[in-house]
């Protein structure tokens, strides 16, 4: 049975969608069968893993919808065990559409369960807001992955997501964990930085990652390529930031697991 990690924050520009799209190439290019379900209707996850705008391509719309199933949505990607399920603007819509629906909260949760099985790893990009569309996503998920900054403000935008998160596990999925929390956009060079990591660690404690993301020129540039980073330029501190995350989320899975064996974290 696969482990399904939303990648949330309602807080935009915390590194979300590059998350997203670079843990699942990472995990893939450990020959891990990895899905990314991009949940946010601004589509920056498909796009960014190169797919254009197709408005007859089948998104994560019309899973919500009930209009066609997670296997019709496929989109094999250009590393060879990453899938993608695409979104479409008309996600927007959703979220008026689904108020009155039966079992409006466990849409995608639904539709992603025959799936399970064929990926040991499904990712989903939530968007940037506690609507009805991260909603769904945490409901789906056994765990949620929170990309924070640096800075003074990360713990005010968490907290809010925490709550949520107690009070989806009480009255919808029981079964909803912390993943983890991982430092994005990190400058270690800066005091705030490092005493805002510490404040961090102290807060999170084993919760927070000890892989942190830097700023990273490369990891900015390779979305407007169509690519994840370490397809783009596999040496640069962004896609060896992102492997090393990939690791050790592998690495805490199978202790979770009871020391089941993973495959090496390396560039495809």
């Amino acid at each position: 049975m696969g482990r399904v990690i939303a990648v949330a924050n309602q807080k935009g520009g915390v590194g979300k969608t590059t998350t997203a799209i670079n843990l699942a190439a990472s995990l893939a290019a450990a020959e891990v069968n990895t899905l990314l379900v991009d949940c946010d209707p601004q589509s920056n996850a498909s796009s960014g893993m190169g797919l254009r705008k197709d408005p007859e391509r089948i998104s994560t719309y019309h899973l919500l919808m009930g209009a066609a199933s997670a296997e019709e949505a496929l989109q094999l990607c250009e590393l060879e065990q990453l899938w993608l399920i695409p979104s479409h603007k008309n996600l927007l819509g959703a979220n008026l559409e689904l108020v009155d629906a039966e079992r409006r909260e466990f849409r995608l949760r639904d539709a992603l369960a025959p799936l399970r099985e064929r990926f040991e790893f499904i990712v989903l990009d939530c968007p940037p807001a506690l609507d009805l569309l991260t909603l769904n996503a945490l409901v789906a998920a056994d765990g949620v992955l929170i990309p924070m900054q640096a800075e003074y403000f990360a713990l005010e935008g968490v907290s809010e997501l925490l709550d949520t998160v107690d009070r989806i596990r009480v009255a919808l999925n029981p079964g909803l964990g912390i993943e983890g929390v991982v430092i994005t956009m990190f400058d270690e060079r800066t005091n705030l930085a490092q005493q805002v990591a510490a404040e961090l660690k102290r807060h999170f404690g084993e919760r927070l990652y000890t892989t942190t993301i830097p700023r990273n020129i490369r990891l900015a540039e390779a979305p407007s390529h169509g690519k994840p980073a370490l397809l783009y330029d596999v040496r640069s501190r962004g896609a060896e930031s992102y492997i090393r995350l990939a690791k050790e989320l592998l690495d805490r899975y199978v202790q979770a697991q009871g020391g089941a064996e993973a495959g090496p974290v390396e560039a495809a």
